[in-house]
């Protein structure tokens, strides 16, 4: 029997999960990471809690399975991209990895679009945001001169890890369409973008595909992890590409729900569709695409509230249910750390509003879900107003989806339909990859209709929709009211 492993890297956590070439999954692994917030707007991770996050998480799955080492077939990686690693001429780490949620570098994001917006969105199918690294580079360029001097070579969160395990340079192209240094027409790093930072595309990681096979682990390696000595490791891609293919979205017009640290909502198409409020990237199914819609703090605000006024999440749950829908007036705007569609606005920041005397803890929290859900709404707004064609079913997908109370909101706010998968995460889609790559299943395809399974659904209630619907205009005119003080035109 043979067995395969995918290893996510996620805003807080690592994740690992044993597949079977049955599709079955014999074991999970998590592992926590902090990210650090060294001042307001900056958000930052250390590369080596990724690495000691995977190797706790695998030595646990070759526990909790019992097999043996020599029956893991092959591995695949992958992680949230935008997140560049810079290193020396040993790769060596420099400073902490800029996460993509980071709004430190606004100031360059403008110059950006007043000096190179046409060249940007040509290329790159995306519009200047402080998501990408490009932006994030020219900061550290700017403000940081000791390390830019320093840095010789550029790897992603994912990447990195894997160079750990095998000593490749190397990335995905579907990873270099989220740094906006890569030509997306041409399918190659961009030297007019590169230029840009004056970097010699020489120094980039090759771009190779992510079913590829980039190395093996090393001796090193193997005893940092449990693993074989030489077990062929595959490249590896973008979380998001793996959720949106763990859940099953291989066929245009599938649509995927993510409710995680970010938020996103994904479309199954066979082109791109340029446009600011959209992410566009390559699907690992040739010719396929998901432009997807974001919101930047989703889960991630629910994790806030939590760490910052206590509880844990299934009390938070039991009480916020006891709720009734629009929390008694009460409103929360999930912008944390600015937000992305509609709005492409960094300095948006979060709020609660309308709070009475009356409102208790459990109101505070469902306001955080509810107003999450709002964001989400916006999202599918937005696909909709650019005639992006979908079902009304949808795969839900992250951490989120599995509070039934989140669930059904989420349902209720958008008005369709949610399928629960028993596995739909990043780390198993990477496993089903590394199963592809590996030869055991036949395609992609294959692999999904082996693999995947439903085993939930939600539906929403008509009465809750139109409630809802009520409640984001309302959701909607706040924001608007509160935007120019925010952009700092009201002082």
């Amino acid at each position: 029997m043979k067995y395969f492993l995918g290893i996510d890297f996620g805003g807080g956590a690592s994740k690992a999960t044993l597949l079977r070439e049955d599709g079955e999954v014999c074991a999970v692994s998590s592992c926590e990471y902090p990210t650090y917030y060294p001042q307001p707007g900056y958000a930052e991770q250390d590369p080596q809690d990724w690495v000691e996050a995977a190797c706790k998480n695998i030595q646990a799955v070759l526990a909790e399975s019992g097999i043996r080492p020599q029956e893991i077939a092959a591995l695949a990686l992958d992680a949230a991209t935008h997140t560049a690693v810079i290193l020396d001429e040993d790769f060596h780490v420099i400073r902490p990895a800029i996460y993509w949620t980071d709004t430190r570098c606004i100031a360059e994001t403008e110059y950006l679009k007043e000096q190179y917006a046409g060249l940007i969105e040509k290329q790159v199918l995306h519009h200047p945001d402080t998501i990408w690294t490009l932006p994030q580079l020219l900061w550290l360029k700017k403000n940081e001169p000791d390390s830019w001097r320093q840095m010789r070579k550029i790897l992603f969160a994912k990447d990195y890890v894997r160079h750990c395990f095998t000593g490749d340079y190397v990335t995905d192209y579907i990873e270099a369409q989220g740094s906006m240094m890569f030509d997306s027409q041409k399918m190659e790093w961009s030297k007019e973008l590169c230029g840009i930072l004056d970097i010699d595309i020489e120094r980039m990681p090759k771009i190779v595909s992510p079913s590829d096979q980039t190395g093996c682990i090393t001796g090193i390696a193997a005893k940092l992890t449990g693993l074989c000595e030489g077990t062929p490791v595959i490249c590896g891609t973008t979380d998001t590409v793996m959720e949106v293919f763990a859940a099953g979205a291989v066929l245009k017009g599938q649509m995927v729900v993510k409710l995680a640290t970010a938020g996103r909502i994904c479309v199954v198409t066979d082109r791109p569709y340029p446009d600011a409020n959209l992410v566009n990237y390559s699907h690992v199914i040739d010719g396929l695409f998901y432009p997807g819609t974001a919101t930047k703090s989703c889960a991630a605000s629910y994790r806030w509230f939590r760490d910052t006024f206590g509880g844990d999440y299934k009390e938070l749950d039991k009480k916020a249910a006891k709720i009734p829908p629009g929390t008694d007036g009460l409103l929360f705007h999930p912008y944390l750390n600015g937000e992305l569609t509609p709005y492409a606005n960094p300095r948006l920041c979060a709020d609660f509003i309308g709070i009475r005397a009356s409102h208790t803890k459990a109101h505070f929290a469902r306001a955080v879900m509810e107003g999450v859900a709002m964001s989400m709404l916006d999202c599918k707004t937005m696909l909709d107003h650019l005639c992006i064609a979908h079902e009304d079913t949808a795969a839900i997908i992250g951490g989120g989806g599995k509070s039934p109370i989140w669930r059904q909101m989420l349902s209720d706010v958008l008005g369709i339909r949610l399928l629960t998968m028993k596995h739909a995460d990043s780390s198993f889609g990477s496993a089903m990859l590394a199963g592809t790559a590996a030869g055991i299943f036949e395609n992609l395809e294959q692999a999904v209709g082996l693999c995947n399974k439903t085993v939930a659904e939600t539906v929403p209630c008509t009465e809750n929709t139109k409630k809802y619907a009520e409640i984001f205009q309302k959701y909607k005119a706040v924001q608007k009211a509160l935007e120019p003080i925010y952009n700092g035109e009201i002082k």
